[in-house]
């Protein structure tokens, strides 16, 4: 089992930036894939960002030109670099972990509100 734990949301203006991060622990060895979920107010979840074990990451092309995904491995972390963001990237941000062995985790969330 992998534990994850995002943190670095917050309300933000349009225009603004903010950086999440996600810090595992527990089975880290297994993970063969980090990435960036979010879920918004009447829309469906959809996949922002991730990044592989080695390290090939893969954008949503509506914030690909917005968005940075990088990790620290001595830290467990990963990180979501996110700048002019815009009122429609409001959302719950989840972090999720896939394994080798075809199970995923997921984080508890944290909120981003942007303001017009």
């Amino acid at each position: 089992q992998v534990q994850l734990v995002e943190s670095g949301g917050g309300l933000v203006q349009a225009g603004g930036s903010l950086r999440l991060s996600c810090v595992a622990s527990g089975s880290i060895f297994s993970i063969k894939q980090m990435a960036w979920y979010r879920h918004g107010p009447g829309k469906q979840r959809e996949l922002v960002a991730a990044i592989t074990r080695g390290g090939t990451t893969n954008y949503a092309d509506s914030m690909k030109d917005r968005i940075t995904i990088s990790r620290d491995n001595a830290k467990n972390t990963v990180y979501l670099q996110m700048n002019s963001l815009k009122p429609e990237d409001t959302a719950v941000y989840y972090c999720n972990a896939r394994n080798d062995f075809g199970g995923a985790n997921w984080g508890q969330g944290t909120q981003v509100t942007v303001s017009s």
